[in-house]
């Protein structure tokens, strides 16, 4: 690397911004991109930039130390529930008052910062002092997926970073980058719709390949009668179970390291295990969502196939061709009426039964 932007792919006109805000930092920054975009490591490369005595040269011990997040001046803010609280904000502005222990900035992040507008307390006013009254060697570094009108103060308090989604070619690169299988990586890249962490999951998952031609193969296991509807739905449930192996996997790494990072420092455990434990099972349910609506494209294609096939078909008048036309139709309706539920938190299994009783009856 020639310096620590050129690990965003995909992001070169944030990068641009970037390499021109570290030469002269204002005190806050919001970066906003939508899910996947790479918004952790972006700010991670960006408070390496402003540490390093030369802008973020990658090379050097600061940079290391930044991007392994392990520099004591950068401080990741955390919360507890769903929602931001005024006492973590509260505890946010304490933090951001310490002087840096180091040559640099004291760097305060604050991550999904478009859940201070959300919950039973609203708390963005909270966050809104403290980037209205900041000490001088401190920075904010705050991100959000959303912003929400609620957050337009806190927005005019911030230079503003927008990055975009990624592609499947920038998924495929990033993950090359990092040591994957290219095979491995266009499948991880194309299963992952434009999020990066998911496809940092899907590539290390050997029955990503099985799991694709489990849900094409959905048609010619529904053998019209109910329970074989209730065989097919069984074993996609089976696999979202298999799915999720990977992500917990990858949560127990990260777990690992902050239980070494918590003795490093004379603790006797992680201070806030429960909070992440809690975060790891969120983020668990939504993998599993992901995956099922990543199974439902799978199927639609199918389908959609079979449509193209059919009309082709109906141009040499055959009347089969049009009743597969329209049951191919009713198919695809049928799928898209089960993504929609999906939003309603239906239970899956319920869904799954639904959907292939549908299916076999479309």
């Amino acid at each position: 690397m020639t310096d620590v932007f050129d690990r965003l792919v995909g992001q070169d006109r944030a990068v641009q911004s970037m390499r021109q805000f570290v030469m002269s930092p204002v005190h806050a920054y919001l970066f906003s991109g939508p899910v996947g975009s790479s918004l952790h490591d972006t700010v991670l490369s960006f408070a390496a930039a402003l540490q390093c005595p030369r802008n973020g040269c990658a090379n050097c011990d600061v940079c290391r130390l930044v991007l392994g997040e392990n520099d004591a001046d950068i401080y990741f803010a955390e919360r507890v529930g769903v929602s931001w609280r005024v006492d973590e904000l509260r505890e946010v502005d304490r933090i951001s008052r310490r002087r840096p222990l180091a040559g640099g900035y004291q760097i305060v992040v604050i991550e999904d910062v478009e859940l201070t507008t959300t919950g039973a307390s609203p708390c963005a006013a909270a966050l809104l002092k403290s980037l209205e009254e900041p000490p001088t060697r401190t920075i904010f570094l705050l991100t959000a997926e959303d912003v929400p009108p609620a957050l337009d103060t806190v927005v005019s308090r911030c230079v503003e970073v927008k990055l975009k989604g990624l592609s499947e070619g920038d998924l495929e690169e990033i993950l090359t980058r990092e040591g994957a299988d290219p095979s491995g990586a266009r499948s991880a890249a194309l299963a992952a719709g434009g999020n990066l962490r998911r496809a940092r999951v899907l590539v290390r998952d050997p029955a990503l390949a099985q799991r694709i031609a489990r849900w094409r193969s959905v048609p010619a296991h529904l053998a019209g009668t109910p329970a074989s509807a209730a065989v097919v739905a069984a074993e996609i449930s089976q696999a979202l179970d298999d799915a999720i192996a990977p992500l917990q996997q990858m949560q127990e790494e990260e777990m690992g390291r902050l239980v070494d990072d918590a003795k490093e420092m004379g603790m006797r455990s992680v201070a806030n295990r429960k909070d992440v434990e809690a975060q790891f099972k969120r983020e668990q349910r939504r993998f599993r969502i992901d995956e099922l609506r990543f199974g439902l494209s799978a199927l639609t294609g199918v389908y959609r196939e079979r449509l193209m096939d059919s009309l082709e078909g109906t141009e040499e008048g055959e009347s089969r061709a049009q009743h597969r036309v329209e049951t191919s139709l009713r198919a695809i309706e049928v799928v898209a009426e089960t993504n929609r539920r999906l939003s309603l938190n239906i239970d899956e299994s319920l869904l799954l039964n639904d959907l292939m009783l549908s299916l076999m009856e479309s």
